[in-house]
């Protein structure tokens, strides 16, 4: 994405919008068309004031916060915890005709944690895996790699790889539940205690890290700084499409599956006007030029054929069915389980 298009377009926002045709709107990093934001004002006169974040947490502190915000894109397991804290407002079907084009089989996975699909809409989705960087990792290593989370939680086998550059997301519920998916066991069904040992499995990795962050690594990768990521699938093509040998992976044990949804927050001042911007964001054609740009999944059924056939047929865009099989859909921690997860995240985060 062109992060100076984005805050041109912001500033443009700023300048020339009134109050009653402006949305503000925040979103995940690099996770738009900067094209399709440009083509939503020309066409429709509505300006966009556009923001971006890179956790769930800061997330989450901009819609508690005192500041207005029209849309802003949860992932599915934060969903029941933001509903039931009123913090989203319910969609109004009638104004979002493209809904039909919305992938049945994702409406259907969001039924569990928004029933009615009532507050949510996917936007795009996708795998957390392995980003390895085949040449660098594999001369580190001292040979072929195995397609395991073994390559990072195994001590013996991520010190091999320390000196050509791993990161970790800071992504806590994610990484903590292929940890445990990893041990043979499931995160929001274990005990606090069990996520205050898994803590210290983390702590033994953490010395072998360049960092843990969700936004640094990207260019990182791009640039052939790093040469095995825990990583979002479409910064991992991303790295190979900037011409860096990058395999995107889903390793043999299985990883986790994320829906990332439009969503109106109560503080929203103009919901009539985001669910215009939603119903542009739901053509297909639109949907396809946030695929192609983002590099994830769209959760629009009827974008695929408005892809190029490169991307159409690019290995680890849309899963193949044995990938589909090892992934699952990231379950919403428990309340009891927070505290524990907070204090391994932040310890290993921080390198303390």
């Amino acid at each position: 994405m062109s992060r100076w298009l984005l805050v041109l377009l912001v500033s443009l926002a700023a300048i020339t919008a009134h109050a009653g045709d402006m949305i503000r709107v925040y979103n995940w990093n690099d996770y738009i068309a900067p094209q399709v934001l440009e083509r939503f004002q020309q066409e429709t006169g509505i300006q966009v004031e556009y923001h971006t974040y890179s956790s769930a947490e800061e997330m989450e502190k901009h819609l508690r916060g005192p500041e207005a915000i029209d849309v802003i894109v949860p992932s599915h397991n934060d969903l029941p915890r933001l509903i039931a804290d009123g913090l989203l407002q319910p969609l109004d079907f009638s104004r979002l005709p493209n809904r039909r084009h919305l992938d049945t089989d994702l409406l259907s996975k969001l039924a569990a944690v928004d029933p009615q699909n009532r507050y949510a809409l996917p936007y795009l989705w996708g795998a957390v895996g392995l980003a390895i960087n085949v040449p660098k990792a594999e001369a580190a290593f001292g040979g072929p790699l195995p397609d395991s989370w073994s390559l990072l939680f195994d001590p013996a086998q991520s010190a091999r790889l320390a000196s050509c550059g791993i990161s970790v997301l800071d992504a806590p519920d994610e990484a903590l539940s292929v940890l445990f998916n990893y041990q043979g066991r499931s995160l929001a069904n274990s005990a606090p205690s069990r996520i205050e040992r898994a803590g210290e499995l983390l702590n033994a990795l953490r010395p072998h890290l360049r960092y843990v962050d969700s936004e640094r690594y990207i260019a990182a990768l791009s640039q052939g700084e790093l040469c095995l990521s825990m990583a979002w699938v479409g910064d991992a093509l991303a790295a190979a499409a900037a011409g860096q040998p990058v395999r995107f992976v889903v390793p043999d044990e299985g990883s986790v599956l994320f829906i990332d949804n439009l969503a109106i927050p109560r503080s929203a001042r103009r919901a009539d006007l985001a669910q215009r911007f939603f119903d542009f964001l739901m053509q297909p054609q639109i949907a396809a030029l946030i695929t192609q740009e983002t590099l994830y999944p769209s959760g629009n059924a009827d974008a695929k054929p408005y892809l190029e056939a490169a991307l159409r047929e690019q290995p680890g865009l849309y899963p193949d069915p044995a990938s589909q099989r090892r992934l699952f859909a990231l379950e919403t921690l428990p309340e009891k389980h927070k505290g524990s997860r907070d204090r391994v995240w932040s310890r290993f985060r921080d390198g303390r």
